[in-house]
């Protein structure tokens, strides 16, 4: 008979609920924000003599759009997670797809939402699978000497260096 010790055995840490109505009202003050910006960017590069109004009148749909987006994403992410008690990928993919769909509804086309969620869904699903940031695992900031060790480990040694240790 086999004796259990609890102190030994890893024990997977608990779930945190996420406050999904909170981190969708962030989400989307920042997502207003982007969406001022980009509007403004468009308002700058239209012709027309309605002025600085124009960021509001004439493309402030961007500004609801991109609230409306990632309030979207952030309040899916955080209930998929919630119903699923995981953090992993699919919550992501979830958000993205429910934000994808936003968007081709804008658009008035059924196919393009679906083909919108599924792209963005993947995107980043994707992204949060490979561990949610396009900068690597890190290694990019060690100096020279870290690399060029990795770099000896890894491949077969020069022809000079195979001759110089021997």
């Amino acid at each position: 008979m086999s004796t259990h010790d609890a102190s030994s055995s890893k024990t997977p840490s608990a779930y945190e609920q996420k406050p999904a109505v909170e981190l969708a009202a962030y989400a989307a003050a920042k997502g207003a924000g982007a969406g001022l910006l980009v509007s403004a960017v468009q308002n700058a590069l239209e012709t027309h003599s309605r002025g600085a109004t124009g960021i509001l009148t004439r493309t402030g749909g961007t500004v609801g759009l991109f609230a409306a987006m990632a309030g979207t994403f952030a309040y899916t992410d955080a209930t998929v997670a919630n119903l699923r008690q995981t953090n992993d990928a699919l919550n992501g993919a979830a958000g993205g797809c429910a934000a994808g769909f936003l968007a081709g509804i804008r658009m008035r086309s059924l196919p393009i939402a679906v083909g919108s969620c599924a792209v963005l869904g993947a995107a980043v699903g994707t992204l949060d699978a490979g561990g949610g940031t396009l900068m690597g695992d890190g290694r990019v900031a060690e100096g020279y000497e870290a690399r060029e060790e990795r770099r000896k480990a890894f491949f077969k040694p020069r022809r000079e260096e195979a001759v110089t240790s021997e």
